[in-house]
């Protein structure tokens, strides 16, 4: 009996200790896979027991036992994995494109649902990008609603967002960047974001209109990078080489190495042109690297570094007869002097995200860039050397205010750069034709700091469930200090001085309701400013304008997001109006000196639709189509030049609509395509609105054929052809173009004619 007794024992301790490993524990967090935002509320179920767990706000859960686990949330696309209990697992959700409303977004700095925004932001995800080659970013950014990139040549670009930055001659301004939480704008305000290999990129987010109370000094917007994440759990290596018209090559090597709790992704990319035009070739190298480092439950580390090196020669703009009868053609003198950019840039980030508790964290990024140039003009020879260093951190937290959810966020960022410039004689006139450009003697020599911060709060109150209430508020102070290191004389005053503006204070108040489940509608009220470069308050005689006033304006909108037709429609409506005051123009002085004058004010009136209808939805195949329309109905209220009153006028350099629509199938067979139509419409040139660039439309085609040789093997082939009916159009504009020595005004960049690119990509799983 004794013995009896005692194997009842033993069999009941074994019993007892196999399910208690049965029901040991299983830890996770599940995060965006291209942002590495928490996802809350992700039902993680069991598909032996169909037992459910629901991830916490910090996208962390508990499962009871091991199995096969289906992850399932709205917006992204449903995951199948065994989970064991040896190990915390960090696990990474792919966003579904065609639900992007339920996309979580942390543009806005607290994370959450786009559709339950107060502001209008496009999500960019990476199947758009993917949708054309990945030479250019403007066909990218001209199918956002609201976003026109004028591109003269790959590296002769200019991005507005509601008309602002149109004025700007050349380059993007009053508009912000940022590669993750990197600041892409250096300290006047300038930004460049096209020199980064796209392939690097796995989506967009753009805020469009004033964004200050969020971003400083963002008059237009603000425009997201999210650079590709490592996978994790995974080694894979990917190359691909594309050739294409006009001398077109290039080559990528992307290579990924992820462990369960670590992930390095490592891309390199070569990229080759003749261009169509004369003294048009382009040359670059990039090299980017990320790795995420999830070091326990509540700290997270992130690296990001890239580096670009360019060389790329310059046709510049040319006259109208020239531009309809040999398009080809560079501008005379650029040609002559082989004038091109030569340039190496680079930046560097580290992030660290730490859990205080699960309703606090903090998000802290520091951060440094170099830019080094050479660029030799006809009319003279400019170096630039930038360095750039800063930080941006930020607290978010959650509490239960009157038994309603209160999201907020309190932080500052801190930016300053120190801008080295040289301009020398460009000598080339007096030697041989070929010659190219000849470094003379020293025209100028400055040395400009430049610094401000950004002190910001913003909240999010749900009054209700179906309504969340939205405050910001941004102060800024931003200032520059020049030191001009060439030799004083009477025929080169000494210009150097300090500049510091007031402290601006942007306030942001927005407002969302949810009618139903699928229909939102947001309106919002925001300030913005642009900060004045310092090139635009030096007067002739050297002294600093300290009269010159920043452009500031507000933003008035109202928009609807819906998901109609059992989700099959998504539709995006904004009506807005910005209201910009103290517009800062250039005035000519000479033929190449400007100074920043205040002219008065303008007012932007505009409507931006977006819908994406999934025609087709099978295993077999998938057919989806989008549209995608811009109104414009840009005025300057007020604006007086000099002798000149042009109020009333339409704005130079933004066109008066803009109109895309395509339609993509893929298939479970391998082959997939789609064909994208655009319509520009006219735009004014000069100020006086008396000449306008004609309306034009372009056709692009692409088609593919994917398919895995093996389980590690897998491969892409690709052909695409871009302005398929050969249309002859201006694909960049240079305003208000004056003729010097008789010779006509130089307004216009030809686009280029019919082409073709066409490619292999083959990718390798360990």
């Amino acid at each position: 009996m004794h013995f009896i007794k005692k194997r009842i024992l033993i069999l009941l301790l074994f019993s007892f200790t196999f399910n208690a490993l049965g029901q040991s524990k299983i830890k996770g967090k599940i995060i965006d896979k291209d942002s590495g935002t928490a996802l809350s509320n992700v039902q993680i179920t069991n598909l032996d027991t169909k037992t459910t767990v629901v991830s916490n706000l910090n996208g962390t859960f508990e499962a009871i036992r091991v199995g096969k686990y289906s992850l399932k949330k709205e917006g992204y696309l449903e995951k199948i994995l065994e989970l064991k209990n040896d190990s915390y697992y960090i696990i990474q959700l792919n966003i579904n494109p065609s639900q992007l409303h339920e996309v979580i977004i942390n543009s806005n700095h607290i994370p959450k649902k786009l559709k339950k925004a107060t502001t209008t932001i496009s999500v960019i995800p990476l199947k758009d990008i993917e949708r054309g080659n990945n030479i250019n970013i403007a066909p990218i950014l001209n199918r956002t609603p609201g976003v026109f990139m004028q591109s003269g040549a790959l590296n002769t670009n200019r991005i507005t967002i509601r008309g602002i930055g149109s004025r700007n001659l050349f380059g993007t301004a009053k508009i912000r960047a940022y590669f993750k939480d990197i600041p892409l704008t250096t300290g006047n305000g300038e930004t460049t974001i096209e020199d980064f290999e796209l392939n690097t990129i796995s989506r967009f987010e753009i805020i469009k209109g004033a964004t200050s109370s969020i971003y400083g000094a963002g008059l237009g917007g603000t425009i997201h990078l999210t650079p590709k994440n490592a996978f994790l759990n995974q080694s894979s290596i990917n190359t691909e080489i594309s050739l294409g018209s006009f001398g077109l090559l290039k080559g990528i090597v992307n290579i990924n190495h992820g462990t369960s709790t670590n992930s390095f992704r490592a891309v390199y990319s070569n990229t080759h042109s003749d261009g169509y035009r004369e003294n048009n070739t382009y040359n670059r190298q990039t090299f980017t690297l990320n790795s995420n480092h999830h070091l326990n439950k509540k700290n997270e580390l992130y690296i990001l570094a890239s580096y670009i090196d360019l060389k790329a020669f310059i046709p510049s703009s040319i006259n109208e007869e020239t531009y309809r009868n040999n398009p080809k053609s560079a501008a005379f003198t650029w040609k002559q002097s082989q004038g091109f950019e030569d340039s190496k840039r680079g930046i560097f980030g580290l992030s660290w995200n730490h859990e205080y508790s699960n309703h606090t964290k903090q998000l802290t990024s520091i951060f440094t860039s170099f830019y080094d140039a050479y660029e030799p003009r006809p009319f003279n020879i400019l170096k630039e050397h930038i360095l750039a260093t800063g930080i941006r951190s930020r607290i978010l937290g959650n509490i239960k205010l009157f038994d309603k959810t209160f999201n907020w966020t309190l932080g500052g960022e801190l930016f300053r750069d120190t801008y080295k410039s040289e301009t020398f004689e460009n000598l080339y006139r007096n030697f041989p034709n070929d010659t190219g450009s000849v470094e003379g003697n020293q025209l100028s020599n400055f040395k400009e700091k430049r610094n401000y911060y950004n002190a910001f709060f913003e909240t999010i109150y749900e009054l209700t469930k179906k309504t969340s209430l939205s405050i910001g508020l941004n102060l800024n102070q931003t200032a520059y200090t020049l030191n001009d290191r060439f030799p004083a004389s009477e025929n080169n005053r000494d210009q150097s001085g300090n500049f510091k503006f007031k402290n601006i204070v942007s306030p942001k108040f927005g407002i969302s309701h949810l009618f139903s489940k699928s229909i939102n509608v947001y309106s919002n009220i925001s300030h913005g400013f642009s900060p004045i470069t310092l090139n635009e308050t030096l007067l002739p005689d050297g002294q600093i304008n300290t009269n010159l006033k920043p452009e500031t304006g507000w933003n008035f909108e109202i928009g609807t997001r819906a998901s109609l037709i059992n989700n099959r429609l998504q539709f995006n409506l904004a009506l807005y109006r910005l209201a910009i005051k103290n517009l800062v123009v250039s005035r000519r002085t000479s033929q190449d000196e400007f100074i920043g004058i205040n002219a008065g004010s303008t007012q932007h009136d505009g409507l931006e639709l977006s819908l994406n209808y999934e025609w087709l939805q099978k295993e077999t195949l998938s057919i989806n189509s989008f549209v995608n329309y811009t109104l414009n109905n840009f005025k300057f209220k007020e604006f007086i030049d000099g002798d000149n009153n042009f109020s009333g006028n339409d704005l130079t350099g933004v066109p008066s609509e803009v109109f895309n629509t395509g339609i993509d199938i893929e298939s479970s067979f391998g082959i997939y395509g789609n064909i994208n139509f655009q319509y520009v419409g006219n735009m004014p040139i000069t100020d006086s609105n008396d000449l306008f660039s004609d309306s034009y439309n372009l056709t692009n085609f692409k088609v593919g054929y994917r398919t895995s040789l093996n389980k590690k093997l897998n491969l892409n082939i690709f052909l695409g052809i871009n302005n398929i009916f050969d249309k002859a159009y201006a694909s960049q504009i240079l305003i208000n173009a004056s003729g010097f020595n008789g010779n006509a005004p130089r307004y216009f960049y030809p686009g280029n004619p019919l082409n073709y690119y066409t490619g292999v990509n083959v990718n390798y799983m360990f």
